[in-house]
């Protein structure tokens, strides 16, 4: 099964390569509905975006838009456009749906804000301001802020410094650097001064391990089932799921900066529960619906904490996924910031809703396959938002 290509990778491929000094030719770039609404973003900023890729105008070739930009239900999109657009001398408004506009923002603006940036909420404008360097230390971890933070740094005077807690996905950092940018990584701390340019940088965008995982927990819990997944990024700051399950990977091998590799899984049984940190959950944080489907077939408690970011995802993934497996018979305690969950169980089908969440969907469409009898999931046609064809391969993989 081939996963659509990495999300994450994607949207900065396409921003990153907006305000480069030249053509990028992007491959394999994600289907998703998020993806595309951060291309007629750009495309609405004067950067000529196509199927094949991005024709760059430079850190100071964009060009004011006819009206606001519409971001769809995509944070990233509005948080890293907010850090791309706060150097510019035009302001732009940033809408989203109903979902997005319920996400907090404050976490990209009042940093923003502390360069200099002219900025405000409800909705989101921002640009107009001289941006100076500032050290931003992180109570959340976030790399959508950190990239944003990143983004605005390269248009400011002096140094930007951004520090984590906790070390969070460095696609901004590895693209950042071998498009030339000046920046530093030490740690969990990462600094960038004012760019001239930045070169473009052509690739193909590895899979989608996030929606690679789906097929991995079913394929390590169903009782007769294999699954080869080629070409999938195995980036360190995201892979913590190849620790957690057994994945044999095949075919190491590097683009665009980001290692891939091919992966396999098959059934297995008596896994342990996992001994879970807050460190895990900032790497995991778009796996752990899925992982809270797979714990239900462990044998024992397994206790999933540091995940209070799901609370202010799509939906509350926290909520909804405990309303969902607990549906299908699970054993599962919902916590402020994750699961206690008690197994192995024999999950029931039901009837559930993924609160038109498309990480909820797909994780109860996994517990689905392993549950007995029919289940139903209401709102189903939200995976659109990552992975268009993800029913479709479902069925492909179920004949």
């Amino acid at each position: 099964m081939r996963v659509p290509g990495d999300k994450s990778i994607s949207h900065r491929a396409l921003i990153f390569n907006a305000v480069a000094a030249g053509r990028a030719r992007i491959e394999n770039l994600a289907t998703g509905e998020d993806v595309a609404s951060t291309a007629v973003c750009l495309r609405a900023l004067g950067v000529p975006v196509g199927a094949d890729g991005v024709e760059g105008v430079g850190l100071h070739g964009l060009k004011a838009p006819q009206g606001p930009l519409d971001c769809g239900n995509s944070g990233t999109t509005m948080r890293l456009l907010a850090g791309l657009l706060a150097g510019q001398p035009f302001e732009t408004t940033l809408l989203g749906d109903a979902s997005l506009t319920r996400r907090p923002m404050d976490r990209v603006s009042e940093p923003l804000a502390a360069m200099g940036a002219r900025v405000s909420l409800d909705p989101l404008r921002v640009g107009g301001g001289h941006l100076h360097g500032a050290e931003h230390r992180m109570a959340v971890a976030s790399a959508q802020v950190k990239s944003a933070l990143l983004l605005a740094g390269l248009q400011a005077e002096g140094v930007t410094r951004v520090v984590e807690p906790l070390r969070t996905r460095d696609h901004s950092e590895r693209m950042l650097t071998a498009m030339a940018a000046p920046i530093r990584v030490e740690g969990t701390a990462v600094e960038v001064r004012r760019a001239a340019r930045l070169d473009p940088l052509s690739m193909r965008v590895p899979g989608d391990l996030s929606a690679a995982a789906f097929w991995v927990v079913a394929a390590v819990f169903h009782p007769r089932a294999h699954i080869d997944l080629p070409d999938v990024g195995v980036n360190p700051t995201r892979a913590a799921i190849l620790r957690l399950l057994p994945v044999a990977r095949i075919k190491d091998g590097v683009e665009g900066g980001e290692p891939v590799a091919s992966l396999h899984a098959a059934s297995l049984r008596g896994l342990k529960p996992w001994r879970w940190s807050d460190h895990l959950s900032a790497e995991l944080i778009d796996e752990l619906p899925v992982l809270a489907v797979a714990a239900t077939q462990l044998a024992g408690t397994t206790v999933i904490t540091g995940a209070a970011e799901l609370r202010v995802k799509e939906s509350d993934r926290i909520a909804a996924i405990a309303a969902g497996l607990a549906a299908m018979g699970a054993q599962i305690e919902e916590r402020a910031d994750g699961w206690a969950i008690e197994g192995p169980t024999r999950l029931q089908g039901a009837q559930v809703d993924s609160f038109g969440d498309h990480r909820v969907a797909m994780a109860l469409a996994v517990g689905g396959l392993l549950a007995s009898g029919e289940t139903e999931i209401a709102g189903a046609e939200c995976v659109g938002i990552s992975y268009p064809s993800f029913w479709e391969d479902l069925e492909e993989l179920c004949r």
